[in-house]
């Protein structure tokens, strides 16, 4: 089963926010997951449209798999390094802010009855060739036997 993945490093978006995003769409299908990041009022769900409309463009390019069969297989976030910075605080102290950023992976699979339906109309195709090149021998037997 072929697949095609993106992945897009150092978001600036603390994991924990990206994965409520990315939970809404993981098992839909590609269109299905677009419309529903479209309307999804969180900042993250601008970085995890451009990974999925990243992981549907390597399938169709790469695999020429097509796009209207697409579901989206697993997505998930890691934890990228931590920004440390301090802020100050009263009494000349500091206190320690951690900017936290992602790492989005979405993969992008056929649906089954897809892949079934695309094998089956390239046997048929490679069956066509086949008895297209048997009824060619056969014409050329026939001639020499009557030449």
């Amino acid at each position: 089963m072929s697949e095609a993945r993106a992945v897009a490093k150092y978001i600036r978006i603390s994991p924990r926010k990206v994965r409520d995003v990315v939970d809404l769409i993981r098992g839909k299908k590609v269109g299905e997951a677009l419309a529903i990041l479209k309307f999804t009022p969180k900042r993250a769900s601008t970085a995890v449209v451009k990974v999925v409309k990243s992981a549907a463009a390597n399938a169709e390019h790469n695999l020429e798999m097509s796009k209207d069969d697409l579901f989206i297989a697993e997505a998930y976030v890691d934890q990228g390094p931590t920004l440390k910075r301090f802020s100050p605080r009263a009494m000349g102290r500091a206190d320690l802010m951690k900017r936290r950023t992602s790492h989005i992976t979405v993969v992008v699979r056929e649906k089954e009855e897809a892949v079934v339906v695309k094998k089956n109309k390239e046997k048929a195709v490679v069956k066509k060739s086949q008895e297209e090149a048997v009824t060619e021998k056969k014409k050329v037997t026939r001639k020499k036997k009557e030449g």
